[in-house]
């Protein structure tokens, strides 16, 4: 199992933040759901003739359903969802404005609690999201919880399961790549800008999250989450020079890279970078400096340790 992570997760305070936000999504789900008569056709691009679409679904403006698809009584599709062909919204599911269901795919379940989808989320061919969860735990009638953000990727035959009991929730943050075939088990919390290669597999009441800051362009790997260098392959999709490139990695190697018995400790190697024209004379580099600086003060956790285990705190 191989989980790929393409920038810093989510902090624990982030996380509780986003779990707010989505109970606060879902109060808001069940009041408009109460005040909703039926489906208003007049503010529909299209439904396909062969589509199954309850009169007391709710459906937002500009919304495509495609041939053969199936819109429960409790569903609520906002504005510019397209559903293709053969996908399914079921029981009480929540889907933000511009969401993308392709074909296969299904979104909740008939089982009471709820599925709340943010914005702009990509749900894949033939994958599921927020169904029961595979808990021998699980008792028939519990209230079950999904919670995502908005602008995730949830690639073909992936899926991401409801909470196993009433008290907890399945909680996805946002702009997450979660590849085929994934496995995002019942009561798991995963921050926001992750990405999941093909076949990773989180067992339930998983945290992904790093416990402390991640430095300015570098990457994190492992259990717990180590620096593992610079997001090279990141920093050239954004645009940056190979000057600037040079540079940043120069300040990374004198700061978590020293040569042999080098004994000088982390606070000198900073200097030793800041007092190095060549380097420091870069906005980017001052950039990761600062960000380094900023992770140390009033009260914040500090940044994670490097692969080798040197101290950060020395």
């Amino acid at each position: 199992m191989i989980i790929g992570v393409s920038r810093a997760l989510s902090s624990p305070s982030t996380v509780g933040r986003m779990l707010k936000t989505c109970l606060c999504r879902a109060s808001t789900f069940v009041n408009d759901k109460k005040e909703a008569a039926s489906v208003s056709e007049t503010k529909l691009s299209s439904i396909h003739p062969t589509a199954i679409v309850h009169p007391d679904a709710i459906i937002g403006e500009g919304v495509s359903i495609g041939p053969f698809c199936t819109v429960g009584s409790g569903a609520r599709l906002g504005d510019s969802c397209q559903l293709h062909a053969g996908s399914h919204v079921f029981g009480n599911t929540e889907l933000g404005d511009g969401c993308v269901l392709l074909t296969g795919a299904i979104a909740g379940c008939d089982l009471p609690g709820c599925t709340v989808i943010g914005s702009n989320n990509r749900i894949g061919y033939h994958a599921v999201v927020g169904v029961k969860c595979q808990d021998m735990k699980y008792k028939e009638g519990d209230e079950c919880f999904l919670y995502m953000g908005n602008n995730n990727d949830v690639r073909e035959f992936a899926s991401i399961h409801r909470s196993s009991k009433a008290t907890d929730r399945t909680v996805i943050g946002d702009k997450n790549l979660i590849m085929g075939c994934c496995h995002i088990a019942h009561d798991c919390r995963v921050g926001s800008s992750n990405i999941f290669a093909n076949n990773s597999l989180l067992a339930g009441h998983v945290v992904v999250e790093v416990s402390q800051d991640v430095p300015r362009y570098m990457m994190v790997a492992g259990d717990r989450a180590e620096l593992r260098g610079l997001n090279l392959e990141g920093l050239r999709r954004h645009g940056f020079s190979n000057t600037e490139i040079k540079s940043l990695r120069g300040a990374y190697q004198k700061i978590f890279m020293p040569i042999g018995l080098d004994s000088s400790s982390f606070e000198d190697r900073m200097l030793s970078v800041e007092q190095t024209e060549e380097l420091y004379n870069l906005p980017v580099v001052k950039s990761m400096m600062q960000s380094i600086r900023d992770s140390f003060q009033h009260n914040r956790r500090g940044i994670c340790n490097f692969r080798n285990r040197i101290s950060l705190e020395e």
